[in-house]
């Protein structure tokens, strides 16, 4: 039997604020939708679950506390799974906003975006016909002029009052090679102690492409950085990628995420209905593969996290 540290976590981003309505029908938007989807990909064997809210009206993306408190409770009675809060929230919210809800939670995880950057999925407004809702379009539309921001004052920030005053430790997600040297700063600074958890993301427009060279080289220069004891890496590939390249990380000794914030596909030209069904597929691939899958707990202690009764909610 392979050690813990030999273990696969399974992370899944549950809805996130890029995709919207129009784009799948299978979309969780509601309280009720998100926590039943999160629900049933940790039973599925995802270990750790990243959550963003929605308006439950419309379905935009929201920072709002009180829609967090619908669906992040339940979920933390239902499961033994990690609950990890987005800091990203979506590019047109203030880091105040987007701050709100994980300051009041204290989780045991958020995502940590480790750098100012172009993000954009503006050409996939080409491919909808008809929108179900009217923030959808220029919302889509919009991020071809937008910048995601985090400086490096933000991040300190961040760092400071949810990792040092809270107790939360992060998925750092790096979109490309120069994000991995900035988490290194931190490093060097103090403000961030291992063991890391590197979310390497790929095929984002506005990050690194989904080439497999790609993925090598992350995690080389991960390896240099901060030495293959330091960290663990993470994969995450957006859209059709989602299922090659966390094979191939996984194969390299990584871990993997799914999730519809990340994909809204299951296969070519078959959309997701769920969360639940990526986490199965990447589960059975990867114990095809003589993969072990990580607990809740196994996870816990791979990532040094304070424990699910040591969060506020």
């Amino acid at each position: 039997m392979a050690s813990t540290q030999d273990k696969v976590i399974i992370s899944c981003a549950v809805t996130g604020s890029v995709h919207t309505p129009s784009m799948s029908e299978h979309l969780p938007l509601t309280p009720d939708q998100i926590a039943e989807q999160a629900i049933e990909a940790a039973e599925a064997g995802a270990a750790i679950l990243h959550l963003h809210a929605r308006d439950p009206v419309d379905g935009r993306p929201s920072a709002d506390p009180k829609v967090f408190d619908q669906f992040v409770p339940r979920i933390k009675a239902a499961t033994d799974a990690v609950i990890n809060i987005t800091t990203g929230g979506s590019t047109r919210m203030t880091l105040a906003e987007r701050l709100a809800y994980p300051l009041q939670a204290k989780p045991e995880m958020c995502s940590l975006n480790m750098g100012s950057m172009n993000f954009s999925i503006h050409t996939a407004a080409r491919r909808i016909a008809e929108w179900k809702h009217d923030w959808e379009q220029p919302y889509v539309e919009g991020m071809e002029d937008l910048i995601f921001r985090n400086t490096f004052r933000d991040i300190k920030h961040i760092l400071q009052v949810l990792g040092e005053d809270c107790g939360t430790r992060f998925e750092f997600e790096c979109y490309d090679v120069g994000h991995l040297y900035n988490l290194a700063h931190f490093v060097d600074e103090g403000l961030v102690k291992g063991p890391l958890f590197i979310q390497s993301i790929y095929g984002i427009l506005g990050g690194l492409g989904p080439d497999p060279e790609n993925l090598v080289t992350m995690r080389a220069t991960a390896d240099r950085l901060f030495g293959r004891d330091g960290y663990r890496f993470s994969i995450l590939g957006a859209g059709r990628h989602q299922m090659p390249l966390l094979t191939m990380g996984a194969v390299m000794g990584g871990n993997v995420r799914v999730g519809l914030e990340d994909s809204l596909y299951l296969a070519r030209g078959q959309l997701a209905k769920s969360c639940a069904e990526q986490v199965r597929k990447i589960r059975r691939i990867l114990e095809e593969l003589s993969l072990e899958i990580a607990s809740p707990d196994e996870a816990r202690a791979m990532l040094g996290l304070k424990g699910k009764d040591a969060v506020a909610f």
